[in-house]
């Protein structure tokens, strides 16, 4: 099946998709930037600013809300459009068509909530990339290189990642026919099968989680050792430094699970479109 074909025919509304994701995620980096100029005045007793903020807090969920209302209408129009183009084939296997029918479903599950997330992610750790380059160039520097460290983690276990997802997904072509066998033996060993690979996916993934924050809790203590040291003594400072070191962290540890997830769907894709 042709899945490019299917994508072109939906480009304008793609990208229009995109261009309300990019605008969500830029007022959200604006919106810290507003709640300090909202605070300090409140301090001067100018209400102004607060009135800025609850205007960009509307706009951000006007523009999230629409853009949610018409995701989930397109991304089922689209999902009907590409099992229509998968289900057409009648010399292909009704256990596999099942399985792949769930695939699909994945991929435009993962396209209508994960993707928004992880272009949010990327711009937002951009952003404090850059403000923590402005305060303090040292601890720029150790962040690039934590940064390094677990996207070579990552990168040894996509091997890994991809076999066993290729394993798991095999299993699932093969369900239907395993359910239609009056084995009760096949089914368990079906099941058995799949939870095996289940644990193996979710070992690896813990391993990695794991060593990629204790690189990040280094990171972090190492900062604050560095900030001091340098210098930077007062409270709020060193507080607002920290605190982008936190958000620094969280995006760089979410960004591995998305890139899990790709790796899972890249395996169902390239099923998919030889099907």
């Amino acid at each position: 099946m042709d899945i490019k074909k299917v994508l072109k025919r939906y480009k304008f509304r793609f990208s229009l998709t995109l261009l309300l994701i990019l605008t969500e995620a830029f007022i959200g980096i604006l919106v810290p930037l507003f709640i300090g100029y909202a605070v300090d005045g409140a301090i001067h007793k100018d209400f102004t600013s607060i009135y800025h903020l609850g205007g960009l807090g509307v706009l951000l969920i006007v523009i999230g809300g629409v853009r949610r209302l018409m995701d989930s209408r397109f991304y089922a129009k689209l999902y009907i459009d590409l099992s229509a183009k998968l289900m057409v084939d009648n010399s292909k296997e009704v256990s596999k068509k099942t399985a792949r029918l769930n695939m699909l479903n994945e991929i435009t599950e993962f396209m209508e909530n994960q993707i928004p997330e992880l272009i949010q992610h990327t711009i937002g750790l951009f952003g404090v990339t850059f403000i923590i380059l402005s305060l303090n160039a040292h601890i720029f520097l150790l962040a690039l290189t934590v940064s390094l460290f677990v996207l070579i983690v990552y990168w040894l276990s996509s091997k890994k990642i991809t076999t066993y997802n290729s394993d798991y997904n095999n299993e699932l072509e093969t369900q239907v026919n395993i359910l239609n066998l009056p084995s009760q033996n096949e089914l368990q060993n079906h099941v058995t099968r799949l939870t095996k690979i289940n644990i193996k996916l979710s070992d690896l993934e813990t391993i990695n989680f794991s060593l990629s924050w204790m690189a990040m809790i280094v990171f972090l203590l190492l900062s604050i050792v560095i900030s001091i040291s340098e210098g930077i003594t007062e409270y709020g400072a060193l507080f607002a430094l920290i605190m982008y070191v936190y958000q620094y962290i969280e995006s760089v540890v979410s960004l591995p699970l998305f890139y899990q997830q790709w790796l899972r769907l890249k395996e169902i894709y390239k099923r998919i479109s030889t099907f």
